[in-house]
Order: structure tokens, then sequence, then C-alpha cells
């Protein structure tokens, strides 16, 4: 250690200033002395790595990592914890390495201090993108070891008791940030304490004028409230003394950005909201909060359908009281919590709680906090593997850090945790990944239901799946779960990569085959050759990119082909390539024509799209005469037994109930309409555009007989582009 830095570390006064022995004699209070010792020694190694740095504040800059440790020392964290906490800026801050830390405090603390460093070393496109980077790395770390986030969590608590010295734009950022990353994740893991100040503090720097308005209103009310708020405690500890019941009895303080939250969500009133009186009633055992239930219950009458159960059912961070409100005084509201007084320092700690019974031992962890802490970043773990970029990750996790919940019943009888407005997909998905990957319908309470079905408290689901069932994209726009988003995204990649590389080599053997060559044919140097010439790891890369339309099958087959035995090629032909239309993101049916069986067809070859189908009669093809290359000579499957969508146009006479009459004849010859549009000509006259399903040309025929037969239709034609 340098003089100046031992010099620091025993000056009195400058102990004082950055609040090291206030910090010990509160560790004596549940720490034996050892771990005291290790903890100031700690203090004097992050001390000499900081020497003469200092904050925006002008403090010395080794004040910010000792009231970090500080704030964790309130929820009685481990001293290890500690440790990490007084050096978690000694590796991207200063020269010191995570193996010097390893090696004078143990691998455990080099882990911990590494976990919450911020990435530095890797540059990025945007700040946007180091942001969620960097996030990314900060989660996976709290899937090793949950005290990454504790240590996370107060860093960022005291950056934002001093985040007034930051220049307005960067407050800003910041407190966003802390809105919706860092306080979503205190209350996901029922560490009330941090997540309240965080949510205070990032409101009152994201809109300070909104903040100060509040703030005076609260502090104006309080006073007139002093009186009501007597009368209320004296009724309720009345009321308990009579039943020999030992209960402490207090008002709630209602929190500034609570009030705000309220306000816009329930679209109240400052006054509405305020005019709501807050109590907690804390007792020893889980029965008597029931006894104490029905007391409040007689004191005052309750308002129906606002009791809320959350000792039988948890909140999904552990959190558990029974909440019910009481028409008070005058009418006004009561909202009671009552709770033990466990479930007092759960709700305010969260998964730090238990910290201390533990120990440093993470594989005896096994109160339910931790155990439902741990199953959240086990669905962490599987978003991040499901994300295409960091980005994506960030906005998945953002999804499951608003939970507002919603309890629901397998057909056995276990309670699903789901998030508010969660669909019958979302519940396959919180069940197991395949199940969700493999539903295509359900039952809620015994009966058949859309899988877009919303679920309500209460329910019993029951999801139906076959083995050959696949994700649907269309099922994006309605799952609100991050699980359930970020598991179709990621099948729907690999299931497009799977099908570009099968029909990529379908294309190319097609192209060899006109030269008079099959793929196996060409020699295995030749084929290496190529690849690496295109900057290629493997064979799958070049067909997924033929079957994109990135590169063209013809021209890559006449490279894979030497010019002498091009010139010697036999001619050839593969025939026409046969298609189902069933083939996924690489063959497109054309929105412009719709071609559907039975129709003469042409395929061209575009760019990340693979192989548009167009009718051969299309006017958009003239736009493609100019590559040759890029046509595919393509053909219908033979037995299709599926639904395509056609375009008509129908004009009909200016009456009423003639566009329900039309439809219900489509309907009656088995089709089902997809889309119309009803253009009027003018008095008398009336186009409706109709696109709807048929199974091919003869179908279609046979509905649009029908239609022409109706009295009030003067014609009816397939568009064309």
């Amino acid at each position: 250690m340098s003089d100046a830095a031992a010099k620091y570390v025993s000056s009195r006064r400058a102990r004082r200033a950055v609040g090291i022995d206030d910090l010990l004699g509160r560790l004596r209070s549940y720490l034996p002395e050892d771990q005291v010792e290790t903890v100031e020694q700690a203090f004097q190694f992050g001390a000499e790595a900081h020497e003469g740095q200092r904050r925006l504040t002008g403090e010395p800059y080794i004040s910010h990592p000792v009231a970090v440790a500080g704030i964790l020392s309130e929820l009685r964290m481990d001293y290890k914890t500690l440790i990490a906490a007084i050096l978690h800026d000694v590796i991207e801050d200063t020269p010191t390495a995570k193996e010097e830390i390893a090696e004078r405090f143990g691998e455990d603390v080099a882990q911990l201090v590494d976990g919450v460093s911020k990435l530095t070393q890797i540059r990025f496109r945007s700040k946007a993108e180091a942001q969620a980077e960097n996030f990314r790395k900060m989660l996976l770390a709290m899937v090793e070891d949950i005290r990454v986030i504790l240590v996370k969590l107060a860093d960022r608590l005291h950056n934002m008791r001093t985040l007034g010295v930051m220049p307005p734009a960067k407050r800003r950022r910041i407190a966003r940030e802390t809105l919706e990353i860092y306080a979503p994740i205190a209350g996901r893991l029922g560490i009330n304490a941090i997540r309240l100040e965080l949510e205070d503090l990032g409101f009152k720097s994201f809109h300070p004028t909104r903040y100060r308005v509040i703030s005076r209103h609260l502090r104006r009310v309080r006073g007139n409230q002093k009186e009501i708020f007597r009368r209320i405690n004296r009724a309720f500890g009345e009321a308990l003394v009579a039943e020999n019941i030992s209960a402490e009895v207090g008002s709630r303080e209602k929190h500034i950005y609570s009030i705000y939250q309220k306000m816009r969500k329930k679209r109240l009133s400052l006054t509405d909201v305020l005019d709501v009186y807050g109590f907690r009633v804390t007792v020893d055992k889980v029965d008597t909060c029931y006894r104490v239930l029905g007391i409040v219950h007689n004191v005052y009458k309750p308002v129906p359908g606002r009791f809320k159960d959350y000792i039988a059912i948890p909140k999904a961070n552990g959190y558990q009281s029974l909440h019910t409100t009481l028409f008070g005084p005058h009418g006004v509201p009561i909202e009671v919590q009552i709770r033990t007084h466990e479930m007092d320092r759960i709700a305010e700690s969260g998964i730090a709680a238990h910290w201390l019974y533990k120990g440093a031992d993470k594989e005896g962890l096994s109160a339910p906090e931790e155990i439902r802490a741990r199953e959240w970043l086990k669905g962490v773990l599987e978003m991040q593997k499901g994300s295409g970029n960091s980005m994506e990750f960030l906005e998945n996790v953002k999804v499951d850090l608003f939970p507002d919940e919603v309890y629901v019943f397998t057909p056995r009888g276990d309670i699903r945790r789901l998030p508010r407005g969660a669909t019958a997909v979302d519940f396959a998905y919180a069940v197991h990944t395949d199940v969700g990957n493999a539903c295509v319908a359900v039952k809620i309470n015994r009966r058949l239901a859309p899988l877009r079905t919303r679920l309500v408290n209460g329910q019993t689901v029951e999801i139906i799946t076959a083995e050959n069932a696949r994700p649907n994209p269309a099922w994006l726009n309605f799952v609100v779960s991050a699980k359930a988003r970020a598991a179709i995204r990621h099948y729907l990649k690999n299931v497009h990569q799977e099908e570009a590389v099968e029909m990529g080599r379908r294309l190319l053997e097609r192209a060899l085959g006109e030269l008079g060559f099959k793929l196996r044919q060409i020699p295995r140097s030749r084929f290496n050759a190529l690849l690496k010439e295109f900057h290629m790891e493997d064979a799958e890369e070049l067909y997924e990119q033929i079957g994109l339309g990135q590169r063209v099958g013809p021209i890559v087959a006449r490279r894979l082909l030497p010019d002498e035995e091009l010139g010697e090629a036999p001619a050839g032909s593969s025939g026409p390539l046969t298609i189902s239309g069933t083939e996924g993101m690489v063959v497109t049916l054309a929105r412009c024509c719709y071609p559907i069986p039975g129709d003469p067809i042409v395929g061209y070859l575009s760019q990340g799209r693979g192989i548009v189908v167009h009718r051969d009669d299309c006017t958009n093809l003239n736009e493609y005469s100019n590559d040759p290359d890029k046509w595919v000579e393509i053909q219908w499957e033979k037995g299709l037994a599926r639904d395509f969508s056609v375009d008509v146009k129908v004009d009909v006479e200016n009456k009423r109930g003639v566009l329900a009459s039309v439809a219900a004849t489509m309907s009656e010859e088995g089709s089902n309409i997809e889309h119309v549009d009803v253009q009027e000509r003018d008095g008398a006259h009336t186009t409706l555009h109709f696109v709807f399903n048929v199974r091919d040309r003869k179908h279609l025929a046979t509905i649009m007989r029908s239609i022409r037969a109706m009295p009030e239709v003067l014609r009816i034609v397939r568009t064309h582009a």
C-alpha cells in the first residue's frame, strides 16, 4: 500500500468522511468479528486501488463503494457480498485484475465483482446496444449467483441518490433506465424497500415537475388527515384487544411514484388517490391473519370484490399478505394489509431476507422466494438462448418485469401464474416450451376455446397438442409473456433456416440437372473450393442462400462445373420444381395475383424471400424479364388438400343486405372470407372486393357460378395484377 493510501485509511477524519467506521459498526451487530476484519481489509484494498479518483460530487471515489456496502448491510447481506460491493468498480476503473481479487479474497468474491463490472472492452454500434449487452451480461451473471444483482441494485440506488450532479439529459436517461429495468427487477425479487426508493428517485429525475406537485400536495394532505388516521387506528386497536389478539397496527406510507402510477392507470385525480387511507396489521401467526380479517370486516364494512389472498397464492416474487378494502368513516375507502412479521420482513427484503441464515452456500438456497427467483432466472436463460441479439433480449425481459398476474389451474389442480392479459398460448409455453410449440387447441373450464382467448383468474386450462404441430407466426400478435414470445421467435428462426436449406438444395439439384449432372457427381474438392471462394463454412450455408434467393441456383451450378465439362455437358432437364405452397417462408404466393392449384404458374427468386410464385399471366412479371437466371420452372403438387387465398370483384345492385347474401353464398360453398372491401360506384351500383379461401380452380369456379346466379349480382371476375 502506498504511503498516501495508508495515511488515508488510517486517518479518523477521512474514515468518517467515507463512512467506513459506521459500516463496520453496523456489521458487528450481525457478523462475526473475523468477517468484519476481512471487510475492513477489502476497504483498505479498494482505497488504495481508487487512490486519487474522485466522484463528480467532489468526494473521494471510495465513498461510493462504501455507501453501496452500507445499503446491503441494511439488508443484512453476507460478508462476501459486502466485499464485492466495496470492490465492485476496481476491475473496471483501476488496473486491478480479477486474479488479484481472487488471490486476496477468494474466487467467490472475484466472480461477484466480475459479474457486476460493466462491459467496456467491446465497441457497440450504439449506446442502446451497449446498455442492452451490459444488461444481458448482468442477468446471465445473476443466473450463476443472485448476489450479483443485489450489488448492482445497491450500486444503482446510491447513484440515484447522488444523480443531481449529472447533466439534465444524462439524468433523464439514467432515471428512465432505472424505472424501466432496475426498479422492476427489485420488485421481481421482492426487495420492496429498494424498489420504492428507486421508483421515487427515478420519477423525481424523469418528471421533476410532476414529482414536485404530488410531493407538495402529499405534505399538505398528511397534516389534514392526522385526526382521521388516529380514529381508524383506535377503532382497529380496540377491536383486536377485545379479541385478545396481539398485533401492530400502523398507517402505510404512500409513495409518490405509486400515487402517480395509480392516477395514470385508473385515470383518477390527485385528490381521489389521496383520499384512500392505507393501514397495515402485523401479527405472529398465519391463522391469526385470517382472524384479523374477520375483525376488521366487523369494524368497517368490506367493499365487495376488493379482497385478495396473497397468503394462499403468493405473488411471483414471494410476497404474501391479505389485502382488503373497507368503507371507512364518512364512506372514505380504507386499504388494509394483514400479514405476519416474517411476511413483512420478506416484503421489504425479498430474496435478501434469507441470505444471512444461508451463509455463502448458494447450493443450500431453498426458501420460496429463492426458488421463485431461480425459476424466473431459468426463464431468463431460456429467453437469452432464443433471442437473436441483446436488444431483443432486453425487450423480452422488460415485458417479463411487469407481470400484473393472473392465476389459473392445470387439469391436475396446480396453480400457474401468468402476466395479466395472457392467452392460452402463453399458458402452454409456461407449462413447457415443447407443449407451446405443439399446441393446437385449448379447453378452458372443459370447453373448447380459441388459442388467443385471454385467461382470467380461477380458470382451469387444458392444452391439446399434436405431434406434427408447430408454432404459428400469427401467435406473436397476441402472446404477452416474454417466454412465449422468445420461444416462438426462436422456433420460427430455426424453421426458416431449415426450410431455406432444403429448398436451396432442391434448386441446386434442379439447376445441375439442366446441365446434365447430379449433385452427388460433383467432386468434394470442387465443392469445398467454391465454399472457400464464397467465404462459407459448410454446404448448408450455401443452400440457405440459394433458398432465400441471395444466390442464383443456375449460376452456382455453372461455378461447380469446370468450363471443359460445361462444354461437353449433355442437354438435360430435371423437370419443373414441384411445390405445395406449404414450404413455409421460402416459398411465397404472390399477393398481386393470388395463384391457386390449377393455375399455370412460374417462380421468381427474390432475395430474402426465396421463390415467389406468380400466375403466368401476372402483369408484374414484366419487371423481372431482365433477370432470366432468376426464373424457376415450377408446378403444383398433385392432390393438394388445403385452402389458398383468391381475389375477386363482384359488381352488385346497391340493395340492403346484398353483402350479407354474397357472403352467405360463399360460406355455403365451403369458403371462408379473409377480407372484404366495399366501393360505391354510384347511387345504384356497388363493387364488393373479396379475398377468400378456395381449394383450387374447380372450387373457385363453383363459388363464382353460385354468386353469378344471384339476381342482384351484375358481374363477378377474378382480379388480375
